[in-house]
C-alpha cells in the first residue's frame, strides 16, 4: 500500500509539471515571435541601408571620375523597394513586419537628376553611368 502512494505522488508531480510547462509556452511563444520579427526588421533595414550606401559610393565615384565613366554595383535586397534619388540624397521606404514603414536616407553628392528606381527582391545589378558629352548622370538596373 505504501508503494502505491509514491506512484500517485509522482503522477501528480508530472501532471502539474506538464500543465505548468504548457502555460509557460503559451505565454512565451508570442513574445518570442514578436522579438524575432523585430530582429528581422532591424536586419533588413541595416542591409538595405548598406546597399544604399554602396550605390551612393558608386555615384560619388562616377561623379569624381567625370564624363565617360561607368560603375556597376551588385546589391541583394530582402524585399522589393523603390529607391528615390533626390538632389543630395537617396532614400527608400522599407515595409516592416508590423505593417509600418521605416524611412532610410543616405546622402551623396553628384549632378544626378531626381528620379526613382525599383529594386526587386533578390540580386540586382545597379549601373551608374555618366555618358560622354552628357551633362547629367543616370542610374539604371
Amino acid at each position: 500500500m505504501i508503494g502505491e502512494n509514491h506512484g500517485q505522488v509522482s503522477l501528480e508531480y508530472l501532471l502539474i509539471f506538464t500543465i505548468s510547462l504548457i502555460i509557460l509556452i503559451a505565454f512565451t511563444m508570442p513574445l518570442v515571435n514578436k522579438s524575432m520579427e523585430t530582429t528581422l526588421d532591424v536586419s533588413d533595414s541595416l542591409k538595405i541601408k548598406s546597399d544604399l550606401s554602396k550605390i551612393a559610393s558608386a555615384i560619388k565615384t562616377v561623379y569624381g571620375e567625370g564624363q565617360g565613366s561607368k560603375q556597376t554595383v551588385n546589391v541583394y535586397v530582402p524585399q522589393s523597394v523603390k529607391v528615390n534619388f533626390e538632389s543630395k540624397y537617396l532614400s527608400c521606404n522599407l515595409k516592416l513586419k508590423d505593417k509600418s514603414n521605416k524611412y532610410i536616407k543616405v546622402p551623396y553628392k553628384s549632378n544626378l537628376e531626381s528620379s526613382s528606381l525599383i529594386l526587386k527582391k533578390g540580386k540586382n545589378s545597379v549601373v551608374v553611368e555618366w555618358p560622354a558629352g552628357s551633362e547629367n548622370m543616370f542610374v539604371s538596373v
